[in-house]
């Protein structure tokens, strides 16, 4: 089994490598999708995040308010803290879990957006990394979420900077240009995780 990390800035287009590369057969492990459903309704892991901030992060039907939460939690890094010590092991768990069920010949692919904030890349085989210059993230965060320019600066601010993840890379895939450029460079990457694999 090849384990790989998979991260990004936001609006890196982190999340359609991902999906590339499941397409060519890659085993996913969605960590923020994990992050979801730990905190669903009647988890443990949401009891434990109201405990910890109060009713009002929930919606009126009783899950967790994302918007409300995150306004909470990214303006003040120890809020920040206290959540991810909540949801992290809670996440680091279920991925194991998922690991453990994928076949030995697998190449499993670690989608995990805070993989530099967390120093988790030693945990992996290898790192790859899908960098955009700011400008580009920006602007997809604007354009294409519907962020205001302070939100979407906010968000970036409160992420690993460009050079610190490019340090932890094995791999980089290069998403600044349009997304028909994105398909040959996933498609490299994925045959040498295939021949990394092969090779045990």
């Amino acid at each position: 089994m090849l384990k790989v990390g998979l991260t990004g800035g936001i609006g890196a287009g982190k999340s359609e490598v991902s999906r590339m590369l499941a397409g060519y057969g890659a085993v996913l492990i969605d960590a923020d999708r994990i992050a979801r459903e730990v905190v669903e309704p009647g988890t443990p892991g949401l009891d434990a995040v109201v405990k910890e901030f109060g009713t009002g992060i929930l919606t009126p039907e009783g899950t967790l308010d994302r918007p409300k939460l995150g306004s909470v939690v990214f303006s003040d890094g120890e809020r920040l803290a206290a959540l991810n010590a909540i949801v992290h092991p809670l996440v680091g768990a279920r991925s194991a879990e998922l690991e453990r069920a994928a076949g030995p010949d697998s190449v499993v692919v670690h989608d995990v957006p805070l993989l530099t904030e967390n120093g988790l890349a030693p945990l992996y085989d290898l790192v790859i990394v899908v960098d955009a210059a700011p400008e580009t993230q920006l602007d997809r965060l604007v354009r294409l979420r519907g962020m205001t320019e302070q939100e979407a600066r906010a968000r970036m601010a409160a992420q690993a900077t460009r050079e610190q993840r490019r340090a932890v890379a094995d791999l980089v895939i290069d998403n600044d240009g349009p997304i028909e450029a994105l398909e040959p460079q996933v498609r490299e990457v994925w045959a040498e995780l295939t021949r990394r694999s092969a090779a045990g």
